[in-house]
């Protein structure tokens, strides 16, 4: 069974980095895209950060800048390193990945991780 494992997230202050990572369980797994999307209290889920299987990467305005994507081959997963972070940024964040499993294209998600920001 497929599943996308998170790790990272937490409290930092405004101004500080922390460093996300998503990599997917499961053999026989080829990956088209992995991102990451956010949600903060009473929003929507919006797009972060992704990358393709080519190494194209689209992020966010409001991020721009800020936040990198990568890809992490050994594990077959993404990395997502938060940078000058602010208090807006405070959201649940989730990986998601556009993956063909056994010639089938499906959408997974992770189960989300906090990333909170004081002022």
């Amino acid at each position: 069974q497929v599943q996308l494992m998170e790790s990272g997230g937490g409290l930092v202050q405004a101004g500080g980095s922390l460093r996300l990572s998503c990599a997917v369980s499961g053999s026989a797994v080829s990956i088209v895209v992995m991102g990451w999307y956010r949600q903060g209290p009473g929003k929507q889920r919006d797009l972060v950060a992704s990358i393709s299987s080519g190494g194209f990467t689209n992020y966010a305005d409001s991020v721009k800048g800020r936040f990198t994507i990568s890809r992490d081959n050994a594990k077959n997963g993404v990395h997502l390193q938060m940078n000058n972070l602010k208090p807006e940024d405070t959201a649940v964040y989730y990986c998601q990945a556009v993956l063909y499993v056994s010639g089938s294209r499906n959408n997974y998600w992770g189960q989300g991780t906090q990333v909170t920001v004081s002022s």
